[in-house]
């Protein structure tokens, strides 16, 4: 008779066995590491986010480069080009991660962008990420 397992990674099925460091970066120089493909692909995704276009080394095209969208005027155009550039950008660099729903919110008085992505890992239990970004930092 056969038996049906549930969607793990193999990575995931090895007690204490890290994957990767999560994001953010504790205050005393440690990092926490995480033990499961869904925590790290969060961690992945919100390094994404926070990362301007030409930052990474040998991967010039690697990032969310929001902080530049924050220089132009905000505009419905504008917002859904973001939209649609996010959209594009996880499908291709982020292929274990389906989006269910990628929210855009300004504020265009403050120069704040509210970004809200909804995603699943491989058919896993959805996530949310809150990214806020303002001025030259961004929190989440």
């Amino acid at each position: 008779m056969a038996k049906i397992l549930p969607n793990r990674f193999v990575n995931d099925l090895i007690d204490r066995q890290a994957i990767g460091v999560s994001i953010p970066f504790s205050n005393s120089g440690v990092f926490h590491q995480t033990y499961t493909t869904a925590d790290q692909t969060k961690s992945n995704l919100i390094n994404y986010f926070l990362t301007n276009k030409g930052e990474r080394i040998l991967k010039c095209n690697y990032g969310g480069n929001l902080r530049n969208i924050l220089f132009e005027q905000i505009s419905e155009e504008t917002l859904i080009v973001l939209q649609q550039r996010l959209k594009t950008d996880i499908s291709l660099k982020f292929p274990i991660v389906e989006v269910k729903s990628l929210i855009v919110n300004p504020q265009s008085d403050l120069n704040i962008i509210n970004i809200t992505l909804i995603y699943d890992v491989l058919n896993l239990e959805n996530e949310v990420i809150e990214i806020n970004v303002e001025n030259s930092t961004g929190t989440y």
